[in-house]
């Protein structure tokens, strides 16, 4: 069973979320061959005070 786990800032809708996890299962089933029931997908949201790029947070960046 491939576990996939997506880090990403948090923002996205709904929509987006669902579209992620829609085509990573589709990649996962295309490169390994599982089946699409076997596929978990996990979206972990962070923050942008959560995570830092070049030792400062993503938000300091403007992003």
């Amino acid at each position: 069973m491939p576990i996939a786990q997506i880090h990403m800032l948090e923002g996205r809708t709904e929509e987006q979320k669902a579209a992620v996890i829609e085509k990573v299962t589709d990649a996962l089933c295309e490169a390994v061959g599982a089946p699409r029931e076997a596929v978990r997908v996990m979206i972990l949201e962070m923050s942008n005070t959560h995570y830092g790029i070049g030792g400062k947070t993503v938000k300091s960046l403007g992003r």
